[in-house]
C-alpha cells in the first residue's frame, strides 16, 4: 500500500450531513405523499362510479343480467364459503409446520432446503398454484371416472357436506387451491413469530424440567400467539382478494345462486368484478366500481382485525 492511499479522509462536515439527512428525508416524505395520494385519488374515484349502485339492495341480491337487479350477495357468500375452505387447510397445517421446523426440526441440510423451498413458494405467482390446484384438486390427475367429463360438477345431494372424486370446478377444489397460495406465507409469518419469542424463555423453562413440547405449549405459543394470528389473518385477507387461481380452477363468471355445498359451482368478489369490469355494458362498471367498494371494506376490516388483536393479545405480555 503506497503512503498516498494510507492517507485518512477528509471528514464530512456537520452541515453537510444534517443537509444529506434532511434531503434523504424530503425525499422519502415525498414518495410516501405521493403514493398516498395516488391511493387516495383512486379510491375518491370508484367510490364516486359505484355511489349509484352502492345500497343495502346490492348487498342482499344475488348477480343478475340486469344491472339494476344485479347484487353482490352471492359473490360475498362464495367468498365467505373458499375463505372457510382455505383456513380450516392452510392454517393447522402452515402453524403446525412453522412450530415443527422452528423449534422440533433438527438443524441439517436437509431442514435447509426445506426452508429456502418455503420461502422461495412464498414468491411464485399466483396463477401457477391455479395450475396445480386444476391439475390436483379439479381433476385428481384425471385418474377418476375419466371416460366422463371431469370439470362437470356432479349432482349433489342435499347435504352441505357432500363430497366426490373428483372435485371438480367446486366450492372445494377453490379453498383448497388458495390454500396452497397461502400456506408458504402462514409458515413463513409463523416462524417469525416463534423467533421474536426470547430464547431466555425457553432456556428457562427447559432447565425446570419441561418438556419440549411442554415449552412451546405453555411458553413459546402464547408468546407468539399476537404474531401468529397477526400473520395468520392477513394471509386470509389476500386469499379474498385472489383473482388468477379460482378463475384457473372454475370459479364461474356468471353464476347467480349461493353455493349448496363443498361441491356446488361458486363465484367470488374479485370474479364477479373481473366479469362486470369486462362487460361491454358500461352500468355493469359501476356495478364493478361497487364491487370493488364492498372488497376494500372487507379487507380493511380484515387488516383492522390483525391489527386489534395484537394489540389485545401484546398487553398482557408486556
Amino acid at each position: 500500500m503506497t503512503p498516498e492511499t494510507l492517507k485518512p479522509t477528509k471528514p464530512i462536515s456537520r452541515l453537510r450531513r444534517e443537509c444529506i439527512n434532511r434531503a434523504f428525508a424530503i425525499t422519502c416524505a415525498s414518495v410516501a405523499i405521493l403514493a398516498a395520494g395516488v391511493l387516495l385519488v383512486l379510491i375518491v374515484s370508484i367510490a364516486i362510479d359505484g355511489a349509484r349502485y352502492l345500497s343495502w339492495t346490492f348487498l342482499t341480491e344475488n348477480a343478475h343480467y340486469l344491472p339494476d337487479q344485479s347484487g353482490f350477495f352471492n359473490a360475498v357468500v362464495g367468498s365467505l364459503w373458499i375463505c372457510i375452505v382455505c383456513a380450516l387447510t392452510a392454517l393447522p397445517i402452515g402453524i403446525g409446520a412453522a412450530i415443527y421446523l422452528n423449534e422440533f426440526a433438527p438443524r441439517s441440510r436437509f431442514t435447509r432446503f426445506i426452508q429456502l423451498n418455503i420461502s422461495n413458494l412464498a414468491g411464485v405467482p399466483s396463477v401457477v398454484y391455479g395450475l396445480i390446484g386444476l391439475a390436483v384438486f379439479v381433476s385428481f390427475f384425471n385418474i377418476f371416472n375419466s371416460s366422463s367429463p371431469v370439470y362437470a360438477t356432479p349432482t349433489s345431494p342435499n347435504s352441505i357436506f357432500y363430497l366426490g372424486l373428483p372435485f371438480g370446478r367446486s366450492v372445494l377444489a377453490g379453498g383448497l387451491t388458495l390454500a396452497l397460495v397461502v400456506l408458504p406465507v402462514v409458515i413463513i409469518a409463523t416462524q417469525e413469530a416463534l423467533r421474536a419469542v426470547p430464547n431466555s424463555l425457553r432456556e428457562g423453562s427447559l432447565a425446570l424440567g419441561s418438556t419440549r413440547w411442554q415449552t412451546v405449549r405453555r411458553m413459546i405459543l402464547p408468546a407468539a400467539l399476537p404474531g401468529i394470528m397477526t400473520g395468520s389473518i392477513l394471509s386470509l385477507s389476500r386469499a379474498i382478494g385472489e383473482t388468477a387461481p379460482i378463475l384457473v380452477v372454475g370459479a364461474s363468471l356468471y353464476y347467480t345462486a349461493i353455493p349448496a355445498n363443498l361441491l356446488d359451482s361458486y363465484s367470488a368478489m374479485p370474479v364477479q368484478i373481473y366479469a362486470w369490469a369486462g362487460d361491454t355494458n358500461p352500468e355493469f362498471h359501476k356495478l364493478a366500481a361497487s364491487g370493488i367498494v364492498v372488497l376494500l371494506a372487507v379487507l380493511l376490516t380484515f387488516n383492522a382485525a390483525a391489527i386489534f388483536i395484537r394489540a389485545k393479545f401484546q398487553r398482557p405480555l408486556s
